[in-house]
């Protein structure tokens, strides 16, 4: 059948986006490569036949994901499979579930039996599709299936490293900077990463900060709080949240007069790329200037879908950013890291943060000496372009917040030269002219 495109309502192009390209099924039929050409080249609204089965929320769905969902899901239709609420309902969160999809090691066999009270395990079955079943060390499969490191603590782990809790004035409010603010509205996330900085909290039921009574206590702070001007919604995930209660809140904090920015940090779309609705779009479009961070951590998260969802986002005039944890052995190296800034990028998203792994209670294993993050960091600045390059940080263990990790592009002063040296090593001058007045002058050594 065929069905008008209007203004409202985004349909994905069938071939689109990549390998594999769009599938669909009408009631009672199989699966099938939808029969549409699309001229990639004609950006114009046009009249294409789609199912209706297969344009829920317009949402992109990729071969590989409708071939796992037919091995592990069978029966499920790309209808159910692209609503996020099935998704969630469905997260696959028992050793189980995991058993039956992935040949498990024994190490993963060992961490999840023992697991108990440490960091939830849930999985969406869309982030599950990317997962390699046999291969342990995949970097995807590594983020989001335990090992027994992680119950190993190191010296000077914490359950809360950035002392969060110390500045907390109400319950679910981080104020740390003079003006800006942390407001986690959800200790819920659709799939946990096993380095969270915040696993003390998220996923257990005691220390849940979703509910009205609690919002009101944060928001009443802030509205008490005249030096707040940027509001940073997070969570958990605030985007696992109904459209209805995300308004909710962006609608109070709008109301604050001193409030000028407010953003949400997520890792829904890649980890749950069927929320960014075409609905959920129309609303946030709303409450500009709204900025969303998104959690992503290597290429093989972008996909058809995720960048379906980048997209959404970024033609509704949000500015997206991204923030990337360095995690050993799997982003830590120039390659990986240029390949996803690279593919960031083009998905509209500037890479914004690398962190260096909060010290977490059995982080051990995933975290990489600072001087490798500096080394990484030289491998990439200058190799591409500036936007695509982020900033490395560290969050201060003890709450001082993010300090910029850099290395030193300048050798010192020959006189009233400043002496530099590029990216490839090679030294410049630049005439620094009465530098010698201010503190920190020193000469080239050897001078």
């Amino acid at each position: 059948m065929e069905k008008e495109i209007s203004a409202h309502e985004e349909i994905e192009p069938p071939g689109s986006g990549g390998v594999g390209g769009l599938l669909w099924r009408e009631p009672g039929e199989a699966l099938q490569p939808d029969p549409v050409p699309w001229n990639q080249g004609n950006r114009k609204k046009k009249r294409i036949a789609v199912s209706k089965k297969a344009s829920h929320g317009g949402c992109v769905t990729s071969e590989k994901a409708v071939l796992f969902m037919r091995r592990h899901f069978p029966g499920v239709t790309v209808r159910e499979w692209s609503d996020w609420q099935w998704q969630l309902q469905h997260c696959i969160s028992s050793s189980f579930e995991l058993d039956r999809m992935l040949r498990l090691s024994e190490d993963e066999r060992n961490a999840l039996a023992r697991y108990g009270t440490s960091l939830p395990v849930a999985i969406t079955p869309y982030y599950a599709s990317l997962i390699d079943p046999d291969d342990p060390g995949q970097p995807i499969r590594r983020t989001v299936i335990p090992v027994t490191a992680e119950m190993n603590w190191s010296t000077g782990e914490s359950e809360d490293p950035l002392n969060e809790d110390d500045d907390s004035p109400v319950p679910g409010l981080v104020h740390r900077y003079p003006d800006r603010v942390l407001f986690l509205v959800t200790d819920f996330c659709s799939t946990y990463c096993r380095y969270c900085t915040r696993s003390r909290r998220v996923g257990k039921p005691s220390g849940c900060l979703t509910g009205t009574k609690r919002w009101e206590q944060a928001i009443a702070y802030i509205e008490s709080t005249p030096s707040i001007r940027d509001v940073l919604v997070s969570g958990g995930d605030p985007l696992t949240l109904s459209d209805d209660r995300i308004e909710w809140l962006l609608e109070r904090l709008r109301r604050i007069p001193h409030v000028e920015v407010l953003r949400i940090g997520t890792k829904a779309p890649m980890v749950l790329p069927q929320r960014i609705t075409p609905a959920l779009v129309r609303m946030l479009k709303r409450y500009h200037p709204l900025w969303i961070s998104i959690h992503c951590t290597h290429p093989d998260e972008l996909t058809e879908e995720t960048q379906q969802a980048c997209r959404r986002l970024a033609d509704a005039g949000i500015p997206l950013q991204s923030q990337t944890v360095l995690l050993s052995g799997i982003n830590d190296d120039v390659a990986t890291l240029t390949k996803l800034f690279h593919g960031l990028v083009r998905s509209r998203v500037r890479p914004y943060y690398l962190f260096q792994c909060d010290p977490i209670p059995g982080s051990g294993h995933f975290r990489t000496p600072v001087a490798k993050g500096i080394e990484l960091m030289r491998g990439i600045r200058g190799f591409t372009s500036g936007f695509a390059v982020p900033t490395f940080v560290i969050d201060c263990p003890g709450g001082g917040g993010k300090v910029p990790i850099g290395f030193d592009y300048t050798a010192g002063h020959d006189g009233e030269d400043l002496v530099l040296r590029n990216y490839q090593g090679n030294t410049y001058r630049y005439p620094d002219t009465g530098a010698d007045r201010y503190r920190g002058h020193r000469e080239v050594p050897g001078r």
